[in-house]
C-alpha cells in the first residue's frame, strides 16, 4: 500500500492511498502525519486504516495526477558512504582518480559510527515533476538515488520513499569540510512519488533502486542495485540519527547511494532524472542550471 498526495485543485492538497493496480482512493486527510496520528488514536496500524478506504470507488491511476511531495518533511537527513560503490566514488574524488591510497572515506566505511549529515528542509525539498537545480559554482554534479526512511519523532519507520541527494563531486572532492556546500542548496533534494507503508513491506532489503538519466529524450545512463548491498542496517542508521538528537514527525532519513554514474559524467541543464524504487514508484525530476550571480562589493 502506497500513500500519495496530489493537487485536487489550486487551493487543496489531497492525501490518497494507491492499491497494487495503481488505482487511487482518496483519504479524509490532507497530510500524512495527521493520517498516521489518527490511526494511532484508533488503535490501528496505518495500513489497516488505509485499507478501510479502498473499498470505495477508485479515482484514476496516480500516474495521471499532479503529485506533490507525499509529506512535508520538516528535515531531511542523509547517510554517506554506506555502500561500497559510494566509498569508491568518494575516494576517486578525494584522490583525483588515484585509488591506491587509504582515505578518510575508507575509515568511515569501516567505522562503527556512520556518516550522517543534514541535507534539506521542507522549503528546499521538491517533489515529482519539479525542477532540481544545478549549483552554479560546480562543474561535476550527479544525482544520488537513495532509499529514504519516513520517521516519526521517536525514530519509528513509518514508510519508505525515493530520494535524490543531489551532489557536487568536485566541491566535496576538493575538501571534505565543504560537504554542506556540496550537498545543500536551493532545490537540491527531491522525494516521492509515494510513501510505501512500512506495515506493507516484509523485507526492505529486498527493494531495488534504479536510476536513469535522459538527455534530449535519449537515455544516457542507467544503473541499479539492491538495498541488500547496504553495509549497515537501517535501524543502525536511525539509532545514530536520534542519539541525543530531537527529530520531528515526518523526518526523512536518506540511507546512502549505491548507483553512481561514470566518473566522466556530469548533469546538464535540461536533463531528466528518474529514480525508481520497487514498490514505491518512480521519482522524476527535470534539471535546471542556476545562473551564477555576480558578487556585489560592499
Amino acid at each position: 500500500m502506497r500513500i500519495i498526495r496530489y493537487k485536487k485543485n489550486e487551493a487543496k492538497l489531497q492525501l490518497a492511498a494507491v492499491d497494487r493496480e495503481g488505482f487511487v482512493f482518496d483519504l479524509p486527510y490532507s497530510d500524512f502525519m495527521t493520517f498516521v496520528n489518527d490511526a494511532e488514536k484508533q488503535g490501528k496500524t496505518v495500513l489497516a486504516l488505509a485499507q478501510e478506504f479502498i473499498v470505495n470507488e477508485p479515482l484514476e491511476k496516480y500516474e495521471n495526477m499532479i503529485l506533490t511531495t507525499p509529506i512535508d518533511a520538516p528535515e531531511v537527513w542523509a547517510s554517506g558512504v554506506t555502500y561500497e560503490k559510494s566509498r569508491d566514488a568518494r575516494n576517486y574524488e578525494a584522490t583525483e582518480g588515484k585509488l591506491d591510497a587509504t582515505t578518510f572515506y575508507d575509515k568511515v566505511y569501516d567505522a562503527e559510527r556512520p556518516e550522517i549529515f543534514f541535507k534539506s528542509t521542507a522549503a528546499r525539498t521538491v517533489g515529482p515533476g519539479q525542477e532540481v537545480y544545478l549549483r552554479s559554482d560546480s562543474n561535476w554534479q550527479i544525482p544520488e538515488p537513495e532509499l529514504g526512511l519516513v520517521l516519526n519523532k521517536g525514530g519509528k519507520v513509518l514508510g519508505y520513499i525515493a530520494g535524490n541527494d543531489m551532489s557536487c563531486r568536485d566541491i566535496e572532492g576538493e575538501n571534505p569540510l565543504y560537504l554542506p556546500q556540496a550537498k545543500m542548496w536551493k532545490n537540491s533534494c527531491s522525494i516521492g512519488p509515494a510513501i510505501l507503508l512500512a506495515d506493507a513491506v516484509e523485507d526492505p532489503y529486498a527493494l531495488t533502486i534504479t536510476c536513469r538519466i535522459f538527455r534530449q529524450n535519449e537515455k544516457v545512463f542507467e544503473g541499479n542495485a539492491g538495498v541488500n548491498q547496504l553495509k549497515r542496517k537501517l535501524d543502525e542508521l536511525v539509532s545514530y540519527l536520534i542519539l541525543d538528537n530531537d527529530i520531528f514527525d515526518g523526518t526523512v532519513l536518506l540511507t546512502g547511494t549505491c548507483v553512481v554514474p561514470p566518473n566522466e559524467f556530469t548533469l546538464n541543464d535540461g536533463d531528466t532524472i528518474e529514480i525508481e524504487i520497487s514498490g514505491v514508484g518512480t521519482l522524476r525530476n527535470p534539471v535546471k542550471q542556476l545562473v551564477k550571480k555576480e558578487s556585489v562589493a560592499n
